[in-house]
């Protein structure tokens, strides 16, 4: 499975670094539209940059990607809480069992004790 997983990584990589060599032209990248960069107060918020599209494109399938990440941590946030709650109870009930058997054991010999706990 790590093999395909492998393959498939480089074939991704090939086929982006193809997209990336196809478009290295520049583009400008605007916070604003032009209508919008005329009204009062907001031109303190347009700013125009130069980059090549390749790096456009990457940069908005890095952002998809996290943004999937950051959704999915987050939906399964109470599985995680649930998770975490069952493993608390299990320490718990497991220092409880060895409690109770040690109160159990205390007057037995130790061999016997030993076959008890391994039953």
């Amino acid at each position: 499975m790590r093999y395909v997983l492998y393959a498939f990584y480089a074939i991704l990589l090939i086929v982006l670094t193809v997209v990336c060599v196809a478009n290295l032209q520049w583009v400008t990248l605007n916070t604003l539209p032009e209508g919008l960069t005329r009204l009062p107060q907001m031109d303190r918020l347009a700013f125009s940059v130069e980059v090549p599209l390749f790096a456009v494109a990457l940069g908005f399938l890095v952002l998809g990607w996290v943004l999937g990440e950051v959704y999915e941590w987050l939906r399964e946030y109470k599985y995680r809480a649930e998770a975490s709650a069952k493993k608390t109870e299990v320490r718990k009930l497991e220092r409880q069992l060895k409690k109770t058997q040690a109160e159990r054991d205390k007057d037995k010999d130790e061999v016997l004790a030993i076959l008890d706990q391994a039953s």
